[in-house]
């Protein structure tokens, strides 16, 4: 495949090393999340931020997306 992905490819236009390539990125990009999830998930501060982030969230300590830009 080249640098311009076209999305509208279907599977049976695609070559065997193009369909192998595929799969290899799409599996190594889901089990890097997955890592990443796992040790965000063992990090106790990790943990400990989203209790605080949503603690905040409910208080109503937040700010809008769009506030955000005039900053």
């Amino acid at each position: 495949m080249n640098q311009k992905t076209n999305l509208n490819i279907k599977v049976s236009e695609l070559t065997t090393g193009e369909l192998k390539l595929l799969i290899s990125e799409t599996m190594k990009d889901t089990l890097e999340d997955m890592l990443e999830n796992v040790q965000a998930l063992s990090s106790k501060s990790y943990i400990e931020s989203i209790k605080e982030a949503r603690v905040d969230y409910k208080a109503g300590k937040v700010k809008k997306l769009k506030d955000l830009r005039n900053v």
